[in-house]
């Protein structure tokens, strides 16, 4: 489940790792390095919206705003993410509490398996998380905050993904931005996973928290290469065993944003609609359901 993680971590959820994550980042600015990320188009009489695959979190110096992704943000009207523009910190804190934090019952440590608590506590220790307050994290917030330290700590930084470099270009062209679902609307997505399935996850990235890195960084080279099959490839593993994971955080969502798009094409205009790569890629893709509403979507050469 630690590649699912990577595939559909928002940007509310990065949000969520970023605070003390960037202040213990010590790896040094590489040299900029050229991306050509997939971008798809949709079209009507009077309608055009741009479809592009993000990346939410990424190592400073990847140069992928340009060419025909600047063109197309450039041509549009408007910027629409997931969530919209970057989510008020103070907000997020109090839907924290609401969504990811268990102030009594038992504890995270007790709900682990009794084999996976020795090295939960390790993982939390190694990356300077206070144990107490962790242990009052619900299991998906727990799996999502170590995983992100974890990718800081490797060079990854929130600040350089690519939701927050269309935010910051859409404000200085006082471009109008919103989003596909709210704040809370996606805390509720992993909060209402199962207890058993966020208890998988987070045995998973207790186990897997070494590859987390590696992970990402294959699943960046393929995003920066253009390769969506290659990028389906990655996603698709482990699916299927587990669907509740799938549809809740894909393919449920995938279909409310092929819908918003039928939707927005009876409005003229130009739009960037900009989504988690995992989303335009692989069988349950955002294109798949708009192919089954008929509507064409045309990959962007470039």
């Amino acid at each position: 489940m630690l590649t699912k993680l990577l595939r559909h971590a928002t940007p509310l959820a990065l949000l969520l790792g970023a605070p003390n994550a960037l202040a213990q980042g010590t790896a040094q600015t590489p040299a900029a390095s050229d991306a050509d990320p997939a971008l798809w188009v949709v079209k009507d009489k009077d309608t055009t919206i741009y479809l592009f695959g993000t990346v939410h979190i990424l190592k400073p110096g990847l140069s992928w705003f340009d060419e025909a992704v600047k063109k197309a943000f450039d041509a549009s009207g408007e910027l629409v993410t997931e969530i919209g523009g970057t989510p008020d910190p103070a907000k997020a804190q109090q839907l924290i509490m609401k969504y990811g934090f268990n102030p009594s019952g038992p504890t995270l440590t007790e709900k682990l398996p009794e084999d996976k608590r020795a090295a939960f506590a390790k993982a939390v220790a190694d990356l300077g998380l206070p144990q107490a307050a962790i242990d009052r994290f619900d299991p998906w917030l727990a799996g999502v905050q170590m995983t992100m330290l974890s990718l800081v700590r490797l060079g990854y930084n929130p600040q350089s993904g690519v939701e927050q470099a269309l935010d910051t270009a859409a404000k200085a062209a006082n471009k109008p931005v919103s989003g596909l679902e709210s704040v809370e609307e996606q805390f509720s997505f992993f909060d209402s996973l199962s207890e058993d399935a966020q208890i998988k996850f987070l045995v998973e990235t207790i186990d897997k928290l070494p590859e987390a890195g590696p992970a990402l960084d294959k699943m960046v080279a393929e995003w920066g290469a253009g390769d969506a099959d290659g990028l389906a490839a990655i996603m698709n593993e482990g699916f299927k065993a587990s669907p509740e994971v799938s549809k809740k955080l894909l393919s449920d969502r995938n279909a409310r944003w092929a819908e918003w798009i039928d939707t927005r094409l009876d409005k003229p205009g130009v739009v960037f609609v900009a989504v988690g790569a995992g989303h335009l890629a692989g069988p349950e893709s955002v294109q798949a359901y708009l192919a089954k509403r008929k509507i064409k979507s045309k990959r962007v050469k470039y």
